[in-house]
């Protein structure tokens, strides 16, 4: 082991040694509870490898330290993200009416308040009359503070072609046609926690295929950030430097960082931002370093924030006149992350990108009005290589955005909203209404508006591409609880694309729809049935005419039976069945289906757990692909795309080595009968096998 690395590591253990071991809480029972919230959450996402662990870390949080409902304020219910804003209201305006809460009882006698919301928040919240007050001092800090230590590592057992023998000549010749590094991906993390008061801590990771310690990566883990962060001391609402995110509005002027779409949950089309917020995740890209400061003067809160960071890019090296005077031309930025090989490394902090910006609100608990600007600015010549569906792309090594974002309860309805406009170019609009007909039926509507030259920095608004332009839609959701024991959640989004789009020679338009039944009878018992359509346009294989490609449309519907039974307190069997028909116009349909089996076994007082799948899954290509979520080691998220035929199994397993201390393993088979080689190019497997292992251990003190 590299001597730098064995004193890193030995200083960490001292640290872990010489602190003072805290009681746990029930981990599993948190555990469980949390990642059904976030599996809830996530359901939707088609991404195999996103970090959902600012999720987890806030209702983790309040699992330990539950939020006192008769000392809570405005901005701390909202952070809880449990509660739409007209329940945060109402429950505020009974406290205000009627005194404190007496029990937590008492309320299902709030307007909006039913059994199953109640029932979601109950192990994070709290009544009491104490008084919260936090005292930031070092005597308090060192008792009552949290540090949590995660090490983690991973690797696919088999050989990858990036990693397999080449001969030097070979390699010489073709320098990118292998990794530089090893097939481990080693992640380490560390962070104390006063509460939601202070934070800070370090975060490193290395990706498989990246060097360690070792030629271009002497320092090294790849990727490193580290954070300190300060929230409602005085004046000083919130205060972040080093890493960190910066969300506002609705997401359309500016929002750094992840935000759901549409899904079974309903109502997180609307956003909810929470301003500034520490950042503790791997991803490369979806985050601002420098700092930030957000300060409260009675309904008046000002954030501004700075954010120097070097990012990837594509170097242009064909103007050798530029390259004479210093000027670095850029062609692309690069968002992957990974530094493997050559040419990924040349990519690497390629350029200087600078963010700076301000948002200015008014807020009182029913109306909160926002202007929000950002600048955003490169350090290098960008010429972007443009198509003809892409051309209004900002291209320039600047630009400039402004929004203005409201939030207003009047009585039962919520309408918020943003309007933002990219300077010198185009528009954006999003609008909308949240009605509580009842506490048993709330419903959303939504509208929005990309124009095509709308030139985002960095949102997140709910949209149908991946980018928030070039789109107008109408988005309908309602949840209700039409009979006893019986949840129905349902949207309708219809959309359209003035421009062309992507592998889209055309505007086109198109819509989706979920509907979904739950029944839960009991608090053992859970299931639903899911049917989810989706149909737009795309170009079409068929050469009708030379030179020319139609559109067509493809559609796709899933139905899905989900059932999960508590045999006992010990353990919990989880069963689903998913069918997809994918079928675009003048082509054979693609049909698929997913089957698998977890059981859960997670005992009180036993220091081991674990979790286990068996599935099987046959799909006649890539468009009918399923997606489900597993359940991992803490901390990490897979929603990995089944596709092809075969079978997958994983098993998760978590001991309690002592108090203050877990460790974390897991193994993931997928076999295929109908595929000799997986995958392509560099990450391309010989063989129908591919297998992962992974542990981790965590101090906790």
């Amino acid at each position: 082991m590299n001597f730098k690395l064995k004193h890193i590591i030995l200083g960490l253990l001292i640290f872990v040694g010489a602190g003072r071991f805290m009681a746990q809480t029930n981990e599993d029972e948190k555990n469980k509870i949390i990642e059904e919230r976030v599996e809830y959450l996530v359901d939707n996402a088609e991404e195999s490898d996103v970090d959902y662990t600012t999720i987890f870390e806030q209702l983790a949080y309040f699992f330990d330290k539950p939020l006192n409902l008769n000392r809570a304020g405005l901005s701390e219910l909202e952070e809880l993200s449990l509660l739409n804003d007209i329940q945060i209201n109402n429950l505020l305006s009974h406290i205000d009416k009627n005194g404190r809460l007496m029990t937590l009882e008492e309320l299902q006698s709030i307007d909006g308040f039913d059994l199953p919301t109640i029932r979601r928040i109950l192990p994070f919240v709290k009544v009491s009359t104490d008084v919260d007050s936090p005292q930031l001092t070092f005597d308090e800090l060192l008792k009552n503070g949290t540090n949590q230590w995660f090490i983690r590592y991973q690797e696919v057992l088999e050989e990858k072609k990036g990693f397999s023998d080449v001969s030097d000549s070979a390699l010489i010749a073709s320098p990118n046609s292998r990794y530089k590094g090893d097939a481990s991906r080693i992640y380490t993390r560390y962070k104390y926690n006063y509460g939601s008061h202070l934070s800070f801590g370090f975060t490193a990771e290395k990706d498989a295929g990246e060097e360690f310690f070792t030629g271009t990566q002497k320092q090294g883990f790849d990727f490193y950030s580290g954070h300190f962060f300060l929230k409602n001391q005085g004046k000083i609402k919130q205060l972040a430097i080093g890493d960190y995110q910066a969300q506002f509005g609705q997401g359309v002027t500016f929002w750094s960082g992840l935000a759901f779409g549409k899904s079974a949950a309903i109502m997180t089309v609307k956003r909810s931002a929470v301003g500034l917020k520490p950042y503790t995740s791997v991803d490369e890209n979806l985050f601002l370093r420098g700092g930030g400061l957000s300060m409260k003067f009675d309904k008046v809160e000002a954030t501004a924030f700075y954010s120097y960071n070097n990012i990837d890019a594509n170097i242009d090296y064909s103007d050798s006149t530029l390259i004479d005077e210093g000027v670095t031309t850029i062609t692309s930025f690069q968002q992957t992350g990974f530094h493997r090989t050559v040419n990924e490394i040349e990519d690497k902090d390629a350029i200087v990108k600078q963010t700076m910006g301000g948002h200015l609100a008014y807020v009182t608990r029913r109306l909160n009005i926002g202007v929000t600007g950002v600048h955003d600015k490169i350090n290098a010549d960008f010429k972007p290589n443009l198509d003809v569906y892409s051309q209004f792309r900002n291209q320039d090594d600047q630009q400039t955005n402004l929004g203005v974002d409201y939030n207003w309860i009047y009585k039962n309805i919520n309408f918020f909203g943003e309007f933002s406009k990219s300077v010198d170019a185009g528009t954006a609009l999003v609008s909308g209404a949240l009605i509580n007909l009842d506490s048993r039926l709330s419903m959303i509507a939504m509208y929005r508006n990309f124009d095509r030259d709308f030139q985002p920095i960095a949102s997140a608004a709910v949209s149908e591409n991946s980018t928030n332009e070039n789109e107008r839609g109408i988005y309908l959701g309602i949840e209700a609880t039409p009979i006893k024991k019986f949840i129905l959640s349902a949207y309708y989004d219809q959309f359209s694309f003035p421009w062309l789009k992507y592998q889209v020679n055309a505007p086109s338009d198109g819509y989706q729809y979920l509907a979904q039944l739950t029944y839960k009878p009991s608090k053992k018992l859970e299931m639903y049935f899911r049917i989810k359509e989706r149909k737009k346009g795309e170009n079409t294989d068929i050469d009708l005419t030379e030179g020319i490609d139609y559109t067509v449309y493809r559609k796709q519907i899933n139905y899905r039976y989900n059932v999960s039974y508590q045999i006992s307190p010990s353990f919990k069997l989880k069963s689903r069945v998913e069918l997809v028909n994918s079928h675009l116009d003048e082509t054979p349909a693609e049909v698929g289906y997913l089957i698998y089996q977890d059981v859960i076994y997670q005992p009180m007082k036993s220091p081991f757990s674990f979790s286990f799948r068996y599935g099987i899954f046959e799909t006649d290509s890539y468009n009918a692909r399923i997606y489900a979520y597993e359940n991992d080691v803490l901390y990490a998220f897979s929603i990995p795309a089944y596709y092809n035929r075969g079978t997958r199994t994983y098993l998760t397993v978590r001991y309690k080595v002592k108090r203050g201390i877990d460790l974390w393993l897991r193994y993931g088979l997928t076999y295929y009968d109908n595929v000799d080689v997986i995958s392509s190019g560099l990450e391309e497997i010989q063989g129908n096998t591919k297998s992962e292992i992974k542990a981790q251990v965590r101090f906790k003190f």
